[in-house]
């Protein structure tokens, strides 16, 4: 048993010195990269795929294998060396690092198929672990998840909102390590080594804690098998380990983050890390250990229901709803036909109505508190391992998670957001709580579908899109007020589709509006009409991808004029929109927008104040 023991030790210790040695090749073939990070951590990397996890490398897709984060991702040639050594990936593919053609980016992406998630936004990585460890726990699974991190970007204010919602939840199965290297980009880390300090921190939110020498292969082997036995807490290894382990001339020293060795540097740097392991790099042992394969969940999740499809809605025409009512009675419905479909909302659930999910599928609602951070990054967590997640808060609010957004579209997630109380028509709250960039920012995002809905039944059509959408994200805009219901409900509402409304052979222009201001277009639509003065309205509810032909044909027979009406800013708009996608067909387009720094009133006014209103259109449609 010790000859055993022994041999394991020293196997892994040649595990890390050959994640150490590709963590510079690698590097030094593409010229870039960050060897020196990967350097601090290729030792807790090697426990970790040599002995601690359990899971089957040849079947990634194993519901019960642990699953690994590299939050910290510059240090991506760890990844890609650990999968090597595990013959998933050749020396060939190791030597394409970088290259345009290889799924071995520079930061992680799903390119890589062995990445849960795109990494490389410092701070990420723990909340998309607290989401993939409350799945394991909805489906009744045993795998556990591990985030390694760096200690720069436990800076991170969204860190501790992870940190926080994980000793909310008890999320024994998530285990993060911090590799507290002290090193940063450009300076030292705020708490540089006192690790005492990280101890007393995690502790005091109620994390189990352990610090360990980050390079002693014994220690991290023992200490991993005690964090596995923890119960009640998750878990936070602090490992002090030095930055550029391994290769004298760097390590621990500032000033050599994100430099590959290259040329001669490289082969210096190669031969004292031969100097440095003679031992690893001289095993020939026969002892070769396999993973250790995931235990079977006995009682787990038999597998989520495929098919998307809700009951057609019960509204009737003109009845007064709000949509950001009838997204939570949709959603409601989706989560009765659909067991793969997740709720996640930022403490606003009364406003957004996902308490009606709540109500009628509490084990599949999570309450993610006001750090919408986190939430979108457990979103990413859930759509990992195989969700559906509709994550919900005031529109605004998303605009603090953007740089978790734009990480989910990188990594191609499939997350759907609903933003309610968008624009000034949320009246009296003020400009604090009204969204009005928020078209601006989902659109820009690659393969992000934009959807507004004006009245119930389309709202209640399009979140069944929704779910069904898994090419990137999805946006549905919810409106606060309460606005007539204007389609029967067999109507469908294909993605980039749109509605013509109004017209006639004597149209003078084109309205195009979503939302709040289709209902005011009509408005304009019936005091024109007692003038004799005819215009076309089109329902844009879908605003990406747009039904450019359908604008532009509408618009051709209305005198080639649009007039585009939203309740957001102009920058990145509805306008900006279909002005793009009319391009050169000789069209005349004027733009009413959110102009003014706006300010608490009645919903009436604000439009008023903002041009945006019946009235408005009715100038503006003069004014040709």
């Amino acid at each position: 048993m010790v000859t055993q023991e022994l041999n394991l030790v020293e196997w892994v210790n040649h595990k890390a010195y050959s994640l150490r040695r590709w963590s510079i090749i690698a590097p030094a073939q593409a010229g870039s990269g960050h060897p020196t990070s990967c350097l601090s951590a290729a030792d807790i990397v090697a426990v970790l795929f040599f002995y601690a996890m359990h899971f089957d490398p040849y079947n990634y897709e194993n519901p019960d294998n642990d699953r690994f984060i590299l939050s910290k991702g510059h240090a991506a040639p760890l990844l890609y060396a650990a999968w090597h050594e595990l013959g998933l990936i050749t020396d060939e593919e190791m030597l394409s690092y970088r290259q345009f053609n290889s799924d071995l980016e520079g930061h992680p992406t799903r390119r890589f198929k062995y990445a849960e998630t795109a990494t490389g936004s410092l701070g990420i990585g723990l909340s998309v672990g607290a989401g993939e460890a409350l799945c394991a726990k909805l489906d009744k699974r045993n795998y556990r998840t591990y985030v390694l991190m760096g200690d720069s970007e436990s800076s991170e204010g969204s860190v501790w909102e992870a940190v926080q919602l994980a000793a909310h939840y008890k999320l024994n199965n998530l285990i993060g390590i911090i590799d507290v290297n002290n090193l940063g980009q450009s300076t030292e880390t705020m708490l540089d080594y006192n690790i005492t300090r990280y101890v007393e921190i995690f502790s005091a939110f109620g994390w189990q804690v352990f610090d360990v020498d980050g390079h002693d292969i014994q220690a991290l082997m023992n200490l991993f098998d005690k964090a596995r036995e923890i119960k009640d807490k998750p878990v936070m290894i602090i490992a002090k380990t030095i930055k550029g382990y391994g290769v004298h001339h760097v390590a621990g020293l500032q000033g050599f983050h994100g430099k590959a060795f290259t040329g001669e540097k490289a082969q210096e740097a190669l031969k004292e890390l031969e100097q440095k392991f003679p031992d690893a790099v001289h095993y020939h042992d026969d002892f070769e250990r396999k993973p250790k394969h995931p235990q079977k969940s006995i009682a787990a999740y038999t597998g989520a229901t495929t098919i998307i499809e809700i009951p057609i809605s019960a509204y009737k025409m003109g009845d007064m709803i709000a949509t950001r009512k009838a997204y939570g009675v949709a959603l409601a419905q989706l989560g009765d036909s659909c067991d793969a479909i997740v709720s996640l909302d930022a403490e606003v659930k009364n406003s957004t109505y996902a308490e009606i999910f709540e109500d009628l599928h509490p084990e599949r609602f999570f309450q993610c508190f006001i750090a919408e951070q986190n939430m979108v990054g457990m979103g990413v967590g859930f759509d990992c391992r195989k969700k559906i997640p509709f994550i919900s808060t005031f529109s605004s609010f998303f605009s603090r998670a953007y740089d978790q957004i734009r990480m989910a579209a990188i990594g191609q997630v499939a997350l759907r957001l609903v933003g309610s109380h968008c624009g000034v028509s949320i009246g009296q709250d003020g400009p604090s709580q009204m969204g009005l960039e928020d078209i601006a920012l989902m659109r820009c995002l690659p393969n992000s579908i934009v959807l507004y809905p004006c009245d119930a039944v389309s709202t209640h059509k399009l979140v069944e899109q929704m779910a069904r959408y898994s090419d990137g994200i999805s946006y549905l805009r919810t409106t606060r007020m309460e606005t007539p219901v204007l389609y029967k409900n067999d109507e469908e509402f294909p993605i980039g589709g749109c509605k013509v409304l109004r017209r006639s052979e004597n149209d003078v222009a084109c309205i195009v509006a979503a939302g709040v201001t289709l209902h005011e277009a009509l408005k304009a639509y019936e005091i024109l009409k007692q003038r004799n003065v005819f215009i076309s309205v089109i329902d844009l509810y879908s605003i990406k991808p747009l039904d450019a032909a359908t604008i532009i044909s509408v618009a051709k027979s209305s005198k080639n004029r649009i007039i585009t009406v939203e309740d957001h800013y102009p920058e990145g708009g509805i306008g900006e929109a279909v002005r793009s996608a009319v391009k050169n067909e000789n069209i005349i387009i004027q733009s009413l927008a959110v102009r003014q720094l706006p300010r608490s009133g009645k919903p009436e006014e604000l439009l008023a104040f903002e041009g945006i209103d019946a009235d408005a259109i009715v100038g503006a449609v003069q004014n040709l």
